[in-house]
């Protein structure tokens, strides 16, 4: 259902405000290079400074934008779960094909309150539901335990692993069985992932370089493991230019240096220190994209 190469969105601001235009031709770019989905609205599309009004812009934006050639998989999650719900239902109104939901943060629930806030949800909107785990942003880890029970709920569709603990994907693997999808939410783990049986990648370096993306899923795929290898070690250097700073600063940044955006972005991120653009201008140059 849902598998290769991911984009998780950034949203292009103009004077304040969602730059649509941007945000199409962005796509557009992705999917010229075989992006298999977007994710619109995730961390990476600053959904946090998003108001429910443009949150519900650039979904249905995104959807329209994509006319079915590639899945669209919405960033609904809340740690409120009532407003994750209602983002949901938004979410399949709009036609989108799945829902992307964080672990719900700062509130720190137990492993049973967040295995009943994702049976909420999915309990109450008919649509494939992905459950993402970033420990880093949530200050809390759904266990592989944890989603192995999620993973008997019929919409709970899998797993968006940003964990950074390859033992801790691998039993997720391991208990949630073949059926249960596995992506990489960490942009430089998408080999490692597919390797221990997962299923792609939901990355924000591929709004810079899908083709290397969509490279990287479709050469393990097919079984060409050295290529993927190759590919692996090649995006390694851009991908430490481009998380220089916290996600997405360096990412738009890299897009405003390539012409696709501008370099917009919602307090309280910041545009990217000077030292650290050029560091970030200097991998673009040596990965071909200036």
């Amino acid at each position: 259902m849902f598998r290769g190469a991911i984009v998780a969105l950034v949203t292009p601001f103009r004077n304040g405000t969602v730059d649509e235009k941007a945000l199409c031709d962005l796509i557009e770019s992705c999917l010229a290079d075989g992006a298999s989905g977007f994710v619109p609205c995730g961390s990476t599309g600053e959904s946090a400074t998003l108001s429910h009004a443009e949150h519900k812009q650039v979904v249905e934006l995104t959807v329209q934008a994509v006319r079915g050639r590639a899945k669209v998989i919405a960033g609904t999650g809340s740690n409120a779960t009532a407003e994750a719900i209602d983002l949901t239902r938004h979410a399949r109104d709009v036609g989108a094909d799945g829902a992307l939901l964080i672990s719900p943060y700062y509130n720190k629930p137990t492993q049973e309150g967040i295995y009943r806030h994702y049976e909420a949800v999915a309990r109450a909107v008919d649509l494939p539901i992905l459950v993402y785990n970033i420990p880093g942003r949530t200050a809390s880890n759904v266990l592989p335990e944890t989603l192995a029970r999620l993973a008997e709920i019929e919409n709970v569709a899998g797993v968006k692993e940003a964990s950074g603990n390859i033992e801790q994907i691998s039993n997720v693997v391991r208990l949630c069985g073949p059926d249960f999808i596995v992506l990489s939410g960490d942009d430089t783990f998408t080999l490692p992932v597919l390797a221990v049986g997962g299923h792609g990648v939901i990355s924000a370096a591929a709004n810079v370089t899908p083709r290397d993306f969509v490279d990287l899923c479709r050469t393990w795929e097919a079984g060409d493991i050295e290529r993927a290898q190759a590919i692996h070690r090649k995006i390694l250097p851009l991908c430490a230019a481009l998380f220089l700073e916290t996600n997405p600063i360096p990412i738009k940044a890299a897009l405003h240096l390539m012409g696709k955006i501008t370099d917009e972005i919602r307090l309280p991120l910041t545009r990217m220190t000077p030292a650290n653009l050029e560091k970030l201008r200097l991998a673009l140059k040596d990965h071909g994209l200036l």
